[in-house]
């Protein structure tokens, strides 16, 4: 029976090898990933879809965040990047960190994405002069240096140290410098929903002891009115902090602040209403051109930089800088 089935194997392949070739060819071609990423213009989400709040105010424009399209670079994007303006070839050395791959930048820029929005609502809530009081804090790592002895992977939610806890980053770093040297320090983490333990050694650097790792806060908090902001797996990054802070603003408020108007942006935001400095601003200001925005909200730090792109494209747009959400709140009730 293998004999007969083998021949068979045999036969199949030999009158149609050339086919066979063909489409091993071809899923090469389609499918090799090259050490490059693309970035293109992207478009623009409708916050008004992504925040949920009980008896919200209704606007009559839109708030919406811009955001950059990058693709791996698969064979044919990386060809399709020489002809198409504004498709642009980058090295994937160039986007990921030391001792990392593109998988792990992802991961980081997805829990980055998670502390925006946390910082979002903290920022609009207390411009609004609405409830919210946090109930947990937890720290959960987003990056590991190439120096650190550890098993520990970005993305871990840390429960204890050394079976102790800590409510804050200060609280976890002081206890860390105060340790020795070379003395292995155990942590609790959660880890894809599961409980395990792992292990980090202590070495110095300029006098202070590390772990080598990176930290960021995530918090459980209660809202009054209460809120959800929905987002897909597939976005990451903090740059749509600041516009959905705005949107969240504008849902708590009588006033609406979009006059009607398609006002798109970008920008980082701290839980003070802070806006801070973002990558990619041309690809977001080409893509809310796109969509047919009236305004461009950007960091003032990339103002310039946008008002380039403006004119090389010569986009009928009106861009504005903007340092805090109280400043945004304040220029666009003026428009």
């Amino acid at each position: 029976m293998f004999n007969k089935l083998y021949e068979w194997i045999k036969k199949i392949i030999r009158e149609n090898y050339k086919f066979l070739i063909a489409v091993c060819l071809l899923l090469l071609f389609f499918f090799t990933e090259l050490p490059f990423v693309i970035y293109r213009p992207g478009g623009t989400i409708d916050l008004n879809d992504r925040v949920i709040i009980e008896d919200k105010y209704e606007q009559k424009g839109t708030l919406s965040m811009a955001y950059v399209s990058m693709m791996k670079g698969n064979i044919p994007f990386v060809l399709l990047s020489f002809l198409i303006p504004n498709w642009d070839l980058e090295k994937t050395s160039a986007i990921t960190l030391e001792n990392e791959d593109v998988d792990d930048t992802i991961k980081r820029d997805r829990l980055f994405l998670e502390e925006g929005l946390d910082n979002a609502v903290f920022a609009a809530y207390k411009s609004a002069h609405k409830e919210i009081n946090i109930k947990a804090t937890h720290q959960v790592i987003t990056y590991i240096t190439k120096e650190a002895q550890t098993d520990l992977k970005v993305g871990d939610t840390i429960l204890q140290v050394n079976n102790e806890s800590f409510s804050s980053l200060e609280e976890l770093q002081k206890y860390i410098n105060s340790l020795d040297k070379d003395q292995t320090v155990s942590f609790q983490v959660v880890r894809e929903e599961k409980t395990i333990n792992c292990s980090a050694k202590i070495y110095e650097i300029e006098g202070e002891q590390k772990v080598g790792i990176s930290i960021i806060n995530k918090y459980e908090y209660e809202a009054n009115p209460a809120i959800e902001i929905k987002s897909k797996e597939s976005e990451s990054g903090s740059s749509g902090g600041f516009m959905t802070a705005l949107s969240i603003y504008n849902a708590l408020t009588e006033e609406d602040i979009t006059k009607g108007k398609n006002i798109v942006g970008t920008g980082t935001i701290d839980s003070e209403g802070n806006v801070g400095e973002i990558g990619g601003v041309k690809y977001k200001l080409l893509g809310a051109k796109k969509k047919k925005a009236d305004i461009f909200l950007c960091p003032k730090e990339n103002y310039e930089e946008a008002l380039k792109v403006k004119e090389e494209n010569k986009l009928d747009i009106e861009i504005i800088g903007i340092s805090t959400l109280e400043e945004a709140i304040q220029t666009l009730n003026t428009k």
